[in-house]
């Protein structure tokens, strides 16, 4: 990375961190030379340029010992030195009537200098006070009368400010002017002392805007690196390679950002035995940088515990999680771990708005999106969602706001997935702003980054960048991105690093096999069925093929037909059975079906149900579920005990064309005044993919929760036949391929 000069309309961070640098100026005596270098100024921290050209420019100076000493607060007599040193004020003024600054002092001619120009004033009591600590307040005014910086009004955001206070006007005109921040959103600490390196910064912005000492600096571009995974899914068999991944990664680029844009949760019987928390630990251990949720983290919402488990997984993380279309505030387990606010030092285990990182020396903004789709497809109950576009517009315009240019949106909302909800593209395209989008969702491996440079209009726009790195673990997806000095993308390489062809992290390996050793136990044990070939369960990612989501599958069928099977012991009368096709979650392999197997298709725990519905309603659910073919679909259903046919070249709602069910042995046409009962899980009958025909029958008490769980049924049904064989049957038809 090129080692820039940051400061040029950047806005000053007044703070009181450690991070921030000293601008130290001592007595002769305890100087070193301005050509030094000071070791505790890191070549890729923030303030590393200002403060050497400082020093260059004779400004600063560090102690004996070469340092310079960080996070010291600025004493009145240092703050003196270095501005009248910078301002190059005639050192052989009158001597101020200042009682407490003895006229051999080593800031004497400073504060003598800066008296005579009408830049200071005493305390009281003829003192100046050389050697208290110089306040923020006393600070910003120092420097809006020294340069006569045009006063300019601004709405403060900071609530700690008395009203009528002498020092508004000058912390309103910097403020204005993009030089000054506060410690927090809302607290500017007007009574706190500042702080050398921040001393330091401000005035090198402020002689590079208003004055004319120092150098212009240097436009060279800013480079970004950051690390990304997605919709891991708890799939962890590689996980000790990814380690590898990431490790050599930083090797090459130790300022490069791990990022995940959700789901981690559901899909292996890792997450069936420990809830996140296996998957939790080798996060923790490859220093992820941050998160956001996918929809499948609000899986266990509907369960006795709630979102105990996603609760105890943001607890646990050894880093901040990033949330801004999501409201908690309803849930027990996790409205105490959100804040609403954009953090510039976000705490590990907290879910924040938006955040703020410093990397390689200036500040890059982060804000969350999950999408909308999640209160159809998961189980968030409490927790509701807001509209992306209007979200992602609100937090683009508070970060711009807050000096920030470089700002990326980690994304769960999916590359091209249902634009009546929301995806990824839409957003690029819609709200001006965002850099980079790390996204989630669809599962799409994009071998190389996607940039968006048009809006929804067609007319040119800033580019946006797309990554996604596929599914389950097996890419690291890596992105360079170059930014110039307005935070335009100008630059960038992509790729996405094979996970199988890395070597496995010893320390990580051996921490795998204390849970994989659990889940073999489970995943060896046979049901009783017998596979006599693979039934697969493709899904492609684009649509346009055949697809678990888009058309009938084998597995669908065998899934299917165990729902009947069993409803049918509950209530005789039941035709039908339906299966989201979202809900079936990987393939089975030929031999005896395992209890392992079985769990990672059936990851969710859903319950039997059965539903009372009308002929017309049916017909209105099979409308729904090829609504998006040949798009995929998780609402796409299989069935059993049913047979239709739909037109994808029709439009959306006037596809289905005919629809048998199987009654008495024989085959008889839909009929949409007659009465029905289906089968269903639990989620589907609640309205979960968009199913509302079914929760408004759900709503009107006409659904029966037999509270028999997916996976168990599915045991028990090919455990019963032996030997299944797969085939598909023309229980779906698309006539738009005849």
């Amino acid at each position: 990375m090129n080692n820039m000069k940051v400061y040029q309309n950047k806005r000053f961070i007044v703070s009181s961190v450690s991070a921030a640098l000293v601008a130290s100026v001592a007595a002769p005596a305890m100087t070193v030379s301005a050509n030094d270098v000071f070791p505790d100024v890191p070549t890729d921290h923030l303030y590393h340029d200002v403060i050497h050209d400082l020093a260059d420019a004779g400004v600063v100076n560090g102690y004996q010992d070469g340092t310079f000493q960080m996070g010291e607060s600025v004493t009145r007599a240092e703050a003196s030195k270095m501005l009248a040193h910078i301002l190059e004020l005639d050192m052989d003024a009158d001597a101020a009537p200042f009682s407490d600054v003895d006229g051999d002092a080593w800031y004497a001619d400073s504060v003598n200098a800066l008296y005579e120009a009408g830049y200071i004033e005493g305390v009281g009591n003829e003192e100046f006070q050389p050697h208290r600590e110089m306040s923020r307040a006393e600070f910003a005014h120092l420097v809006v009368e020294a340069y006569g910086i045009e006063e300019k009004e601004a709405d403060l955001p900071f609530q700690d400010l008395k009203k009528g206070a002498w020092y508004i006007s000058d912390i309103e005109t910097l403020y204005a002017h993009g030089l000054i921040n506060g410690l927090t959103e809302i607290e500017f600490g007007p009574e706190d002392d500042v702080k050398r390196g921040d001393f330091s910064w401000l005035l090198a912005n402020t002689d590079y805007m208003f004055g004319d000492k120092l150098p212009k600096p240097e436009d060279d571009p800013y480079e970004l690196s950051i690390m990304h995974t997605n919709d891991t899914h708890a799939h962890l068999d590689n996980v000790a390679k990814r380690v590898t991944a990431v490790e050599e990664e930083r090797e090459e680029n130790p300022e490069a950002l791990l990022l995940d844009a959700g789901d981690v949760f559901s899909g292996t019987l890792y997450f069936n035995e420990f809830q996140g928390q296996a998957d939790l630990e080798f996060m923790n251990m490859m220093d992820y940088d941050m998160m956001t949720f996918g929809n499948h983290e609000f899986d266990l919402g509907a369960s006795e515990e709630g979102h105990q488990a996603l609760s105890e997984f943001v607890q646990g993380a050894e880093f901040p999680f990033v949330s801004s279309n999501v409201n908690f505030s309803n849930d027990e387990h996790m409205s105490g771990l959100y804040h609403i606010y954009v953090s510039k030092r976000p705490h590990d285990g907290e879910i924040y708005n938006s955040m703020i990182k410093e990397v390689n020396g200036e500040e890059v903004g982060f804000f969350g999106l999950t999408t909308e789709e999640t209160a159809d497809i998961s189980s968030p109950v409490d927790i509701t969602f807001d509209n992306y576009i209007e979200t992602a517009e609100d937090r683009v315009e508070v970060l711009e706001a807050l000096g920030v240019d470089k700002i990326i949106a980690v994304s769960h909302l999916g590359f091209n997935d249902n634009p009546e909800y929301d995806n990824d593209q839409l957003l690029a395209e819609q709200v001006d702003g965002i850099d980079v989008i790390v996204g989630g969702h669809s599962h799409t491996g994009l071998d190389e980054a996607v940039e968006v440079t048009e809006d929804e209009n067609g007319e040119a726009k800033d580019p946006t960048l797309i990554v996604q790195a596929g599914q389950y673990g097996g890419n690291l997806g890596t992105l360079d991105v170059e930014f110039d000095e307005e935070g335009k993308v100008v630059g960038y390489a992509s790729e996405l690093i094979e996970i199988s062809e890395q070597e496995a992290d010893p320390e990580a390996a051996q921490k795998l096999e204390e849970y994989s050793s659990q889940v073999e136990e489970v995943m060896n044990e046979e049901s009783g069925g017998v596979a006599t070939d693979a039934f697969p369960n493709p899904r492609t990612g684009d649509g346009g093929e055949v697809s678990v989501r888009n058309s009938e599958t084998a597995l669908g069928n065998l899934i299917t037909d165990g729902m009947l099977n069993k409803a049918k012991e509950y209530n005789e009368d039941t035709v039908a059975a339906f299966q989201n096709s979202g809900g079936i979650r990987t393939s089975i392999d030929e031999g005896p079906i395992t209890i392992g197997e079985i769990l990672e298709v059936m990851p969710f725990g859903n319950t039997l149900a059965t539903m009372e519905l009308s002929g017309e309603e049916i017909m209105t659910a099979l409308e729904h579920s090829v609504s998006q073919a040949p798009l995929e679909s998780g609402g796409f259903l299989q069935v059993s005990g049913l047979n239709f046919t739909y037109d994808s070249s029709m439009e959306a709602g006037n596809r289905v064309q005919e629809v048998t069910l199987e009654q008495d042995g024989s085959w008889v046409e839909l009929d949409e005044s007659a009465d029905y009962t289906v089968a269903t899980n639990a989620f589907t009958a609640k309205g979960g993919d968009g199913f509302d025909v079914f929760a408004n029958a759900y709503d009107a008490g006409r659904v029966t929760d037999l509270g028999q769980t997916d996976w168990e049924i599915f045991r028990d049904y090919v455990a019963e036949l032996g030997e299944v064989t797969p085939e598909t049957e023309d229980r779906i038809v698309d006539t738009s391929d005849e």
